[in-house]
């Protein structure tokens, strides 16, 4: 297999030099933990005291890190990227809404989203969080086995509701529908939901994807079941592979509460656990699309084998790469110059509302062994390449 991914000047072909220093400075931040630690801390406190904060985060991590304030100006950064062959996906990373009126905004939200891509061939997916469209601890309550009240049944009919309108449009306008994945003790309801929609609205094609978090051990088991189902009932799966976003977390809660941890025991089981589901779904591409979300060069490369081991064209509909915005440019920008199909994340919202998603980043990247090394190595390389 061709390594393709130490090509800088196809990586930040996009980048200004200005915009490169910027990225430069930033992953030098967040190589600093204690650093990411205190600069959470203060910008939290800057944001909730109504400090006059925002016009530094914008010009910063924001604009790094997402697209705009709204869909307009996402549209500037994905015509940029379509030009390099890389698609958009709108990410409207507003999440853990609590009361109606803002759970309400957000399903308005993906509606209008889905309306404003319809047409638009750089943006063939949106994305929602299930904590957008309901209570997390609505989720939980459900996922753990609780019976709900009056009010409650009220209320996650309102959730399904939100999911069946959203999803129905994607399927009636042909835009695919990324549901993302959350914390284990309330993903099962979401899960069941997502199943549902996959049932109604994936017939003929894959339209909803569902997220598999491969961080936890069991998700190969749970594919496998959704995939008797999927043959049974005569519908397609479509499916978001990750490695997750929430292991920390995850862990410190078994920890507390005294159960097994659904995380795997290692980076290396989890890297295996990763690469076993994208080996299942090519294998099953009869009956599954694959959406592969990684940072990771081996797996990607092990994809782009299976793939001509299988003599899957590149561009074949079935099979996507992705990464977010602002990270692994190497990744995405010369899988697209080899013909694949490959997709950025590109959040967009208020700033102090996608602060949530932009700590969240900073963390995810101090924290995951070689990530923001491997960043600065390419920056540095297309730093001297350009002899800034």
């Amino acid at each position: 297999m061709k390594e393709i991914f130490e090509d800088t000047a196809t990586a930040f072909a996009l980048k200004t030099d200005s915009e490169l220093e910027r990225a430069y400075f930033l992953f030098k931040l967040i190589a600093n933990e204690p650093l990411v630690k205190i600069g959470t801390a203060v910008t939290n406190f800057a944001i909730k005291a109504h400090l006059p904060v925002e016009k530094l985060i914008r010009a910063s991590v924001f604009d790094h890190f997402c697209g705009g304030v709204n869909e307009e100006e996402c549209l500037v950064v994905a015509d940029k990227m379509f030009e390099k062959g890389v698609s958009t996906i709108l990410d409207y990373s507003v999440e853990g809404q609590e009361v109606e009126n803002q759970l309400d905004s957000c399903y308005e939200k993906a509606l209008k989203t889905l309306d404003f891509v319809k047409e638009y061939a750089a943006i063939p997916f949106i994305v929602f969080k299930p904590t957008g469209f309901g209570r997390f601890k609505l989720y939980q309550k459900i996922t753990e086995g609780h019976s709900l009240n009056k009010d409650e049944q009220e209320e996650w009919q309102r959730v399904v509701n939100r999911y069946d309108k959203v999803c129905k449009k994607a399927h009636d306008l042909e835009v695919s529908i990324l549901i993302d994945g959350e914390e284990s003790w309330m993903q099962g309801a979401a899960d069941e939901l997502a199943e549902a929609m996959m049932r109604k609205y994936n017939k003929k094609k894959a339209i909803v994807f569902n997220t598999l978090q491969t961080y936890r051990w069991d998700r190969l088991d749970y594919l496998k079941r959704l995939h008797k189902d999927a043959l049974e009932n005569n519908y397609f799966i479509g499916m978001k592979v990750v490695r997750g976003a929430y292991m920390e977390k995850e862990n410190d809660r078994a920890g507390e509460k005294g159960y097994p941890s659904p995380i795997c025991e290692s980076k290396k089981a989890t890297d295996e656990n990763f690469d076993n589901v994208v080996a299942y779904m090519v294998e099953n591409l009869d009956t599954m699309s694959l959406f592969a979300g990684t940072h990771n060069e081996i797996s990607s490369y092990r994809l782009m084998e299976l793939m001509e081991a299988g003599n899957i064209e590149h561009n074949d509909p079935r099979i996507w790469f992705g990464q977010l915005y602002g990270m692994s440019d190497h990744i995405s920008f010369n899988l697209a110059k080899e013909g694949y199909n490959v997709a950025k994340y590109l959040p967009f919202g208020p700033v102090k509302d996608v602060m949530p998603y932009l700590i969240r980043r900073a963390e995810e990247n101090t924290s995951v062994a070689g990530q923001t090394s491997r960043e600065l190595t390419l920056l540095k390389k297309e730093r001297k390449r350009r002899k800034i």
